[in-house]
């Protein structure tokens, strides 16, 4: 598939270090529990997991931040954490990797998102999660919205991404201010969506649910979608939510990529998967910054796709490298 040049990607990755990126959503610590496994519970029949490692990682909205900053971004997260071990945690993984924490609140009545993996023998065995999906209470949220408030209209970006995992942090009228704001300076909106308030974002650039989402948030049955069902999803939509493109990430399928109706599947790159997790955020990362470039929707989409498959062949959640994904991209793109 040869949809870019060598020179046009090499001034695209140039364009990608001068461009300012805006994340709105939710985060969490990415904990992992490393071990062995060699016998089986007396108490109950689960395996013993021996831990020989433990480490943390930024997740949700805090992974596409560092995938932003990877491709080159410079980038702000806004998010809230709990005043809680886990929430300090957190903003010292974040100050570990040059991430700007100006834009975190943290909140006396939340407790800070965690899941904990447990791996033994390089499989994972179970997944603990410690959250609270409220959303954020009043005096909470008229704070968060001062603070984006301030950062959108005294500070110039080139993408605002909502990165949605349904933690409580966006609510309807969050969505309703922001992308007002944006539409009032010519900011595209990027949307990693989830079934809360699936049909409350409207009037954005570009909205990339996954298969399951776009089924659940228009309420069609999962699994076993035919193509025509999809291309029909994705048009209706384009019609009730006034979204110029819609980017459904497939699995191993590829994506999917409609810009005002106007469609095209893109299939999957073939990959040793090692881990899913993560890969969607790489994904809307991509996208948006190439979207904000200029970049048409196959091409953003293209990228995009290559660069979560390449996550998916690393343990954990980790961001694209940017030298190995050009390179990946000049090998199959060009």
């Amino acid at each position: 598939m040869s949809i870019f040049t060598e020179d046009k990607l090499a001034a695209l990755f140039t364009t990608f270090g001068k461009m300012r990126a805006l994340v709105i959503g939710d985060v969490m610590v990415d904990a992992y529990l490393w071990g062995q496994v060699d016998r089986i519970s007396p108490e109950a029949p689960v395996p013993v997991v021996a831990v020989s490692r433990r480490s943390s990682h930024l997740g949700g909205a805090a992974n596409v931040a560092l995938n932003l900053q990877s491709l080159g971004a410079n980038t702000v997260l806004c998010a809230v954490t709990g005043q809680d071990p886990r929430g300090n945690e957190l903003l010292e993984l974040m100050q570990s990797q040059h991430l700007d924490t100006s834009g975190i609140l943290p909140c006396r009545e939340r407790i800070t998102t965690t899941k904990f993996r447990i791996f033994g023998n390089r499989t994972q065995m179970l997944r603990v999660d410690e959250e609270t999906t409220d959303e954020l209470s009043d005096h909470d949220a008229k704070a968060f919205m001062e603070m984006l408030h301030q950062k959108l209209s005294n500070e110039s970006w080139d993408v605002i991404i909502f990165q949605d995992y349904d933690k409580g942090l966006i609510s309807e009228s969050l969505i309703a201010n922001v992308t007002d704001l944006a539409r009032e300076k010519g900011i595209p909106v990027a949307v990693d969506p989830k079934r809360r308030h699936f049909t409350s974002y409207r009037n954005v650039q570009l909205f990339k649910p996954n298969l399951k989402e776009l089924c659940e948030g228009l309420n069609m049955g999962m699994p076993g979608l035919e193509k025509d069902q999809l291309y029909q999803a994705v048009n209706t939509l384009h019609q009730a939510q006034s979204v110029d493109t819609v980017l459904v990430t497939l699995s191993q399928e590829g994506v999917y990529v409609s810009h005002r109706g106007d469609g095209v599947l893109i299939p999957a790159h073939i990959r040793n998967v090692a881990d899913v997790s993560g890969a969607g955020d790489t994904v809307i990362s991509v996208a948006a910054l190439g979207l904000a470039a200029g970049c048409t929707p196959p091409e953003f989409a293209a990228m995009g796709n290559l660069a979560g498959g390449l996550v998916c062949e690393e343990v954990g959640v980790v961001p694209v490298n940017k030298e190995k994904l050009l390179k990946e991209l000049l090998r199959k793109l060009c």
